[in-house]
């Protein structure tokens, strides 16, 4: 009983049908014709659905390409708070990134969107918003993790940390995108924080 109770339901797997068939469809036309140069009623067509029907699943041409970016700030901060007492802020933030790689699983597929991102402007604009939103849901985790210290009150020190972490995140990503992903994300960040610590 509790092996079905946890299976998706019909409609469940009907609407991730859907939404991948919607996905695939503009990241084929982004990519034949760019990203702006698409248009929603171009995409609802070629996905054999109505523009009305293509808005149930996605508010906005942005929202196709950046995913559902509340869900995948709520595991970052999840996952940040999930990890042991004994870990440092640090630490439990690059779980929390870790978490967001294996979230989105196939490496070529998140290269795609990626480098999409951080080609088009206005994607770029809603990457840096998702950012800015995402630290301010980890920061509570990460400011009751820290210790009060020398003339600086936890909420501040726990600012510098996230924004440093985010700063290295977005170094390292870019750099795996200007490489064509022939270089290991982990790593890259890995070096960036290196930098940024030492």
């Amino acid at each position: 009983m509790g092996t079905i109770a946890t299976q998706p339901s019909l409609w469940d797997r009907s609407r991730q049908a859907v939404v991948t068939s919607i996905f695939e469809t503009a990241m084929r036309l982004f990519a034949e014709q760019g990203y702006d140069a698409t248009t929603i009623a171009q995409i609802a067509k070629e996905a054999g659905i109505s523009q009305r029907s293509l808005f149930r699943y996605f508010g906005t041409k942005e929202d196709i390409v950046c995913g559902e970016q509340e869900e995948l700030g709520e595991l970052l901060r999840a996952t940040v708070e999930a990890q042991p007492a004994t870990a440092t802020p640090w630490e439990a933030l690059r779980a929390g990134f870790e978490a967001l790689m294996d979230a989105h699983g196939d490496a070529g597929q998140l290269l795609e969107i990626t480098t999409l991102i951080f080609d088009t402007p206005s994607l770029r604009a809603r990457y840096t918003q998702k950012r800015l939103r995402w630290q301010e849901m980890v920061l509570p985790a990460v400011s009751a993790r820290m210790a009060s210290g020398e003339g600086l009150i936890p909420e501040v020190r726990a600012a510098a940390v996230v924004a440093t972490v985010f700063a290295c995140v977005d170094a390292a990503t870019e750099a795996w995108v200007r490489n064509g992903g022939n270089a290991d994300l982990a790593t890259l960040y890995d070096e960036a924080l290196a930098a940024v610590r030492g």
